[in-house]
């Protein structure tokens, strides 16, 4: 099975996993909430595995241990973020919804468009269209989200497409920003084609939190 094979699988997994947990919400069941804390948890997880299994000079190599301790306390930020806006799960599943239209779109038409790169030494595969495909993607998810649940065009939902696609592509260039620094390839393993929750979910690094004090 090819690794293309497996992320469009795992892809597949995820888009049903969110559409029962809308189901249940439906139900008065709070799965979104639970679901994204531990989503959260295994991030923070994830995190300290790896720093476990760096060799012990790289950790303590201090732009290594600033590094760490910012993320850990992000990771932190990040749970508290969960909780608070796991509250309002149609808002959560507006954000996996645009998240992940944009990640597709943005792999998808930059891998088949390719052109200039956005940040070759971060990550060799993003590139300037790429990113505009996935904000179109993530924008058009958006509107759809606010058609099929209100049989109405908010226009509102456009900025919001734009702004959620945007800062979950500079999430992922954080995440390999970090993989690269500290020299590995994948934060974890537990999805396959996907790596571990981390590389998965790296577009809510800045997303989560950031809707979290929009809503305070």
């Amino acid at each position: 099975m090819t690794n293309c094979t497996k992320r469009i699988l795992a892809g597949a997994a995820m888009v049903i996993i969110a559409g029962g947990a809308a189901v249940a919400e439906h139900f008065g069941i709070p799965v979104v909430r639970i679901l994204s804390i531990i989503i959260v948890l295994g991030m923070i997880a994830e995190l300290i595995i790896v720093i476990k299994k760096l060799p012990k000079n790289k950790c303590l190599e201090k732009s290594n241990l600033i590094t760490f301790v910012f993320s850990f306390a992000w990771l932190l930020f990040m749970l508290a973020a969960a909780y608070f806006v796991g509250a309002r799960p149609w808002v959560v599943l507006l954000l996996i919804l645009v998240i992940s239209f944009a990640d597709i779109g943005g792999w998808f038409f930059g891998r088949h468009l390719g052109g200039d790169k956005m940040w070759e030494r971060l990550s060799a595969g993003k590139t300037w269209a790429g990113q505009i495909a996935g904000i179109a993607c993530g924008t058009f998810a958006a509107v759809m989200y606010g058609l099929l649940g209100t049989d109405t065009f908010l226009p509102q939902l456009l900025w919001i497409g734009i702004s959620i696609s945007l800062l979950s592509q500079y999430g992922d260039l954080t995440a390999s920003w970090i993989k690269r620094k500290i020299g590995i390839k994948d934060f974890g393993n537990i999805l396959p084609g996907h790596g571990g929750l981390l590389d998965r979910f790296d577009g809510w690094i800045y997303v989560l939190p950031l809707v979290w004090l929009v809503m305070l």
